[in-house]
């Protein structure tokens, strides 16, 4: 009988998946498609755990032949994560309108990536404080007891290791390690790699312009190669999302996400905030904010439902394209947001947790200096957050250990860990398209005409 049940899910599923793609062959856009996979995905994944209950063994099954679609997509995603940062990083440098300011061009991109995460830390810690938000209230049960332990094994010797010291794990001394995603830090450590080729290619370009020429071609070949394998791995999205989602509906804890509601309110209004402070450096740089809604959308969207950064970056860079950034301000933008500066990952995450813990370890979080170093850490240790699943979690590590604080908090929140992310994630993405139009604006080089049109290129897939 249970096999039965099983097989009739896969089925239901299956056709979810051809309805889907019925939806795609009469040429319904990509955006909506994503977002009645997201709607269909909550919905039926509610279902399934009522009809059979969270621990059900039929669930269970049922999951993880879903997981074949919906994990399936996500290792797609990360299979092509450092190449795309690698090319991307290299053909931004290759693109002539970028070769002559790109030192004030990557200063203004990591300033403002790791500006706006120090904002995002102070909204972190005033809303923590403003929901009087308490670590010490959390139950702990037998799937937290492991997740603490597994945090602790992860943390390894970075508790240890001095601010200097964390620092020079950023560096790429083997690259092509790196290149293979083995460390957390390989996401940064990878962009360090090719901005030094590509400031080597600048020199080349100057001495010897024959050779950097045939170079720039293979980077421009190599680009469009990978460019297209991203097309066709975002062409599964809608699949993926669907899957994904019924996962996350169907095995969520809701008791545990219902005692935990409080900090899920929290942190959900301290990434509003801050969303609404980048529509405001919009505005403040003339760009009007609803248009920056409305083409950022779909993106967004993704983000929110893939829960990856660095999976969205090829949206990330049409998006900003399609607002009129240049395609290498738009790379540099893309690229290093998705290890420098994420906002909600690296930036309110980590923030409201210390503060949480900070009365555990017999610190008054309301301390002016604490607070005021606390901003610091969470800014120079947003520096190297991966940007796939588990970055806010290495985000809130760095942050605690440096600060002496307890670290066990981190698996406390396993319960609401992906419903949170999926905010932060949107947040991270929102970030760095800000970044990319204000550098943009700022250097002169942002087509308006293109931001206030009504074109939108971002999702032909």
């Amino acid at each position: 009988m249970s096999t039965l049940l099983i097989i009739a899910n896969i089925v239901l599923l299956l056709l979810f998946i051809a309805g889907l793609y019925a939806m795609q062959k009469k040429h319904i856009s990509f955006s909506k498609r994503v977002f009645v996979s997201l709607g269909l995905g909550i919905l039926f994944g509610l279902i399934l755990q009522y009809v059979y209950g969270a621990k059900s063994d039929v669930l269970k099954s049922t999951i993880e032949w879903y997981n074949i679609v919906g994990k399936g997509y996500v290792k797609l995603l990360q299979m092509i994560v450092m190449p795309l940062v690698f090319i991307s990083i290299l053909s931004a440098f290759t693109k002539m309108k970028l070769t002559n300011n790109i030192g004030k061009i990557s200063t203004l991109i990591i300033g403002l990536l790791v500006g706006t995460t120090a904002v995002a830390a102070a909204i972190g810690i005033s809303t923590t404080l403003a929901f009087n938000l308490d670590g010490a209230q959390f139950q702990q049960g037998d799937a937290e007891s492991a997740r603490i332990e597994q945090v602790e094994q992860r943390l390894g010797d970075i508790q240890n290791l001095s601010m200097p010291a964390k620092i020079l794990e950023l560096l790429p001394a083997n690259p092509f390690l790196d290149l293979t995603g083995d460390r957390a830090t390989s996401t940064i450590a990878v962009v360090i790699f090719s901005a030094i080729i590509g400031i080597a290619y600048l020199g080349v370009k100057r001495k010897n312009p024959e050779q950097a020429e045939l170079f720039a071609k293979i980077v421009d070949a190599f680009h469009t190669i990978i460019m297209r394998v991203v097309t066709l791995i975002l062409r599964l999205t809608p699949y993926g999302v669907l899957a994904i989602m019924i996962r996350v509906a169907a095995t969520s804890d809701y008791n545990a996400i219902w005692q935990l509601g409080k900090f899920v309110v929290a942190s959900y209004v301290a990434m509003i905030i801050m969303f609404i402070i980048h529509l405001l450096l919009l505005t403040f740089a003339g760009l009007n904010p609803i248009t920056y809604v409305k083409k950022s959308f779909p993106v967004l969207t993704f983000a929110f439902t893939s829960r990856t950064s660095a999976g969205a970056l090829p949206l990330n860079v049409k998006t900003q394209q399609s607002m009129g950034v240049s395609e290498g301000i738009a790379n540099f933008a893309g690229s290093f947001g998705l290890s420098i500066g994420q906002n909600g990952c690296a930036g309110i995450y980590p923030a409201m947790l210390a503060i949480m813990v900070a009365p555990v370890a017999g610190i008054d979080p309301l301390t002016p200096s604490f607070i005021l170093t606390l901003i610091a850490v969470v800014a120079l240790s947003s520096f190297g957050v991966a940007g796939v699943g588990g970055g806010a979690t290495f985000a809130a590590l760095l942050v605690l250990s440096t600060m002496n604080l307890p670290i066990a908090i981190v698996g406390l929140l396993i319960s609401v860990e992906p419903l949170i992310d999926m905010g932060r994630t949107a947040l991270n993405v929102s970030g760095s398209m800000t970044s990319g139009l204000l550098t943009s604006r700022v250097t002169k080089e942002l087509d308006t005409n293109a931001y206030h049109g009504n074109e939108q290129k971002t999702l032909t897939v």
